[in-house]
């Protein structure tokens, strides 16, 4: 990810937000297997692109996977986290019904939690350091009105 190429631009907005979500199979159960996951990245990809994000990186293991997820600001991350889990979770059911633990079908395949961090800029500490040291302006004449 270089920062100038990830700038989303809008009408009135330049943005750059990235999120890391993590979303756990319920009781951490292991569900996928290679090819589910690939079939999982496939429907999380058009999940974003419903929403104008970009799927950036994707990964998993037999019980969770990490998604990067380049959003614009008019997303709100709840709202896209419930419709990838959603979507997910019905689809790998429909398409996968005879390879899943036999649980799977009437339970629901993810946790209702998940980790979620915002990441792509610079630290905190320098975002800090740049507001403080922003000049207060002085005030003039015409401001005494």
């Amino acid at each position: 990810m270089d920062g100038q190429n990830d700038h989303r631009r809008g009408r009135h907005v330049v943005s750059s937000m990235h999120v890391h979500l993590v979303f756990v199979t319920k009781h951490r159960r292991g569900v996928f297997n290679d090819e589910m996951l690939a079939r999982c990245e496939e429907i999380m990809r058009k999940v974003c692109e419903d929403f104008e994000a970009e799927l950036k990186d994707f990964n998993g293991e037999r019980d969770h996977v990490h998604l990067l997820i380049h959003y614009p600001p008019k997303v709100a991350v709840s709202k896209l986290v419930n419709s990838l889990k959603g979507v997910s979770a019905r689809r790998i059911r429909q398409e996968f019904a005879g390879h899943t633990n036999h649980a799977i079908p009437q339970r629901p395949l993810w946790s209702p939690s998940y980790f979620s961090a915002s990441c792509g800029g610079p630290p905190l500490a320098i975002v800090r350091q740049y507001i403080e040291q922003q000049k207060t302006p002085a005030l003039s004449l015409y401001d005494s009105r």
